[in-house]
């Protein structure tokens, strides 16, 4: 699977000049790729994002997530998420699942990694994943 430099080149200014909330991928089965399929604006919301998920379409997509901690310091954590609903066809499942990896590794900065297919589970996930990498850290 490739993926297209455009991919790439947008996570950077999410990560770096902070222009999107989010971005959206999908894989192009005509070209055998990753490309980008929405890009979120800074001033896009959760709900935003979370709307840009079809119950029947397998995406993959960063998000970057702000969150104030117990010590009220505002923090960001950028997330991939691996978008994998039910009703999507499994065939795009096994191709999604099978290039998560690959893709993954060429958004340099991931902090945390959630997968998730029922949209009310995914503002659960983020909490939780949150919750748990707070609770670790501080423990440490």
């Amino acid at each position: 699977m490739y993926v297209n430099d455009k991919c790439v080149l947008k996570f950077l200014e999410l990560k770096s000049k902070r222009n999107y909330r989010f971005i959206v991928y999908k894989i192009d089965e005509q070209t055998q790729q990753v490309v980008v399929d929405k890009l979120g604006g800074p001033r896009e919301t959760y709900k935003d994002f979370t709307n840009s998920f079809s119950l029947n379409e397998c995406r993959d997509a960063v998000f970057d997530y702000d969150f104030i901690t117990q010590e009220n310091c505002l923090k960001s954590k950028i997330f991939f998420v691996a978008w994998s609903p039910d009703g999507a066809r499994v065939r795009r499942k096994m191709l999604y699942a099978s290039s998560k990896d690959k893709f993954k590794r060429q958004l340099d900065g991931i902090q945390a990694d959630l997968q998730v297919g029922i949209p009310l589970f995914l503002n659960a996930a983020f909490k939780i994943r949150l919750v748990f990498e707070y609770n670790t850290s501080s423990n440490s």
